[in-house]
């Protein structure tokens, strides 16, 4: 079966993988498999699920946050005649099909998103049928259920729910890639008390890892412009926003490099397009941003390269881990600049709801006196619709949840209920300190992969003793001076649109429209004429008059 799936007729199993097939066909146990990028683990869930259908037992379910970047491992699930179908917001049409094989018997595995746990419909119509006889649960990219994780998922939580209401002696299946002890630790209390780890050694003898600090983005975008060029193969920028990814994709494209942005406003079509295309070496380089995240897997990536610093060791393992799987040398380098602490920040700031806002939520859903839906709670509070929907989402994954959802809205459930403030602090705490070891990875003299390896708590971690700070070979920091002046020039000449809204607010009306805004009353396209930090156009400056206040000067006007 295995040689059929990767089609390779000398293939052999990886250490651990047969292990961890007889564990859950053999001994029906609970598994968390804690092993490196392109171990192999979708071969122990389709080749597990295939044997245990053999036997009699019913559809695994499988739970993976990225099924768009499935797409090679099902197709190698149905090579050795495992019939695997999902059911996402890319296929809609699809469902109908896939409800009636699966009510028939006909799937072997049903791939669902962790957000398909909360639609409704989703559990009537295709989970609780075939609750009662699901052959193997598997949970891929487990770490997300943990909130001491890099990539926290709220509603990974109700796959805790979920499980318990299982049989006790179904096989489950956990997978990741990067889990420390704490981690594990907290995924091992949540899955169950049986729960057995299988960690293997994450040191990746292909990669060529390196720091390079340059504090100025037009320095970097000349760096890449410079050796981009020169590497083999093709490969993967990451950024930490969108705005750059495109940025940084128009200045390649612009010194002749064949270059691509990837972000989460692209649509599942261009974004598999996009992956489709770097599969196949079109493009020699993906500008992206953590959308282009779990699930990817081109083996033969040549490098991976950071513009600015990962928010933690076990984003940047992951990501940096896509280079160099099935070749012998590939690189990984992290460059880092003077706006990634800001940009670190935002992030750490922004990840729960804000008191105020849980308040906003709660308070009116208290005074109405029939259930909200997200439109009639928006009319009601005066938050952003993404912060509302990160607010409703929060509230009610909590135990006990202060909001319950019935069929015509939202409604205050009857429950004691305060702001878990101590946890919320807690793990904005553990994002600082994940904060401080990035920085602390980056001044690291010593064995780099050593270090990525210690810090994920690798039992096997050991020096590398192959690449840049082991033996010197290193790409370095040079570049043109004359190319980061144009740089700078590009970085000047960016014309950042202000889009105009398009619809009126949710649940607003004006003249008795609503939806759309009519053309007519539409605003105008904007422009930015200056961005945070801008020295020719003006610097925010600490009052030393007044604590905790600031006052802007200008220096310049622009000339538009």
């Amino acid at each position: 079966m295995l040689r059929q799936a990767v089609g390779s007729p000398h293939a052999q199993f990886h250490p651990g993988q047969w292990e961890a097939i007889e564990a859950l066909v053999e001994r029906r146990e609970r598994l968390l498999v804690v092993q490196g990028t392109g171990w192999g683990k979708s071969i122990v869930y389709f080749i597990a699920a295939k044997l245990l259908r053999d036997q009699g037992a019913g559809c695994a379910l499988l739970i993976s946050p990225l099924l768009a970047l499935m797409r090679n491992q099902i197709e190698a699930a149905r090579r050795i005649g495992v019939r695997a179908e999902t059911i996402n917001s890319a296929n809609p049409n699809d469902w109908p099909h896939v409800e009636r094989a699966l009510r028939a018997g006909q799937i072997d595995v049903l791939l669902v998103s962790p957000e398909r746990l909360a639609n409704e419909e989703f559990m009537t119509r295709c989970l609780l049928p075939i609750a009662a006889s699901i052959g193997l649960f598997v949970v891929d990219e487990a770490h997300c259920i943990s909130d001491w994780g890099h990539d926290f998922r709220p509603d990974y939580r109700r796959i805790v729910r979920i499980l318990r209401g299982l049989p006790r002696n179904l096989p489950v299946l956990a997978t990741t890639a990067t889990a420390n002890d704490r981690v594990v630790n907290d995924v091992s209390a949540q899955l169950g008390p049986r729960l057995t780890t299988i960690r293997g050694p994450l040191l990746r003898e292909s990669l060529h890892l390196e720091n390079i600090r340059i504090p100025s983005q037009a320095g970097r975008m000349a760096w890449l412009a410079d050796r981009i060029p020169r590497l083999d193969g093709s490969g993967i920028i990451y950024t930490l926003t969108r705005p750059d990814s495109e940025n940084l994709t128009a200045w390649l494209q612009q010194r002749g490099i064949n270059a691509r942005a990837y972000h989460a406003k692209r649509t599942d079509e261009e974004r598999q397009e996009l992956e489709d295309m770097l599969l196949s070496n079109q493009p020699k380089v993906l500008v992206a941003t953590v959308a282009l995240g779990m699930g990817f897997d081109k083996p033969d990536l040549g490098f991976v390269i950071h513009f600015q610093r990962p928010g933690s060791v076990v984003h940047y393992y992951r990501q940096v881990g896509r280079a160099g799987r099935a070749i012998d040398n590939a690189y990984g380098v992290l460059l880092s600049g003077a706006e990634d602490d800001e940009i670190a920040d935002y992030f750490i700031r922004t990840a729960f709801p804000t008191p105020h806002e849980v308040a906003e939520v709660l308070g009116a859903l208290e005074a109405a006196e029939n259930p909200l839906n997200r439109n009639g709670l928006q009319r009601r509070v005066n938050i952003r619709p993404s912060k509302l929907k990160k607010a409703i989402q929060f509230l009610e994954l909590e135990s006990p949840s202060p909001v319950a959802h019935e069929p015509e809205g939202y409604v205050r459930a009857p429950v004691n209920w305060t702001m878990p403030v101590e946890r919320i602090e807690r793990i904005t705490e553990l994002r600082r300190q994940e904060q401080a070891r990035m920085n602390a990875y980056l001044t690291s003299g010593g064995c780099l992969m050593q270090f990525l390896a210690l810090d994920l708590n690798d039992p096997h971690a050991a020096l590398c003793g192959k690449w840049a700070n082991c033996t010197g070979q290193r790409l370095g920091a040079t570049y043109p001076p004359e190319l980061a002046e144009e740089a700078a020039r590009f970085l000047e000449r960016l014309s950042l649109p202000i889009e105009p809204r398009k619809q009126w607010p949710q649940g607003g009306t004006f003249e008795g429209d609503t939806g759309r805004i009519a053309v007519a009353l539409q605003a105008q396209e904007g422009r930015v004429l200056c961005k945070w930090g801008d020295a020719g156009f003006g610097e925010l400056v600490r009052d030393g008059k007044n604590r905790g206040h600031f006052r802007i000067t200008w220096s310049k006007l622009a000339t538009i």
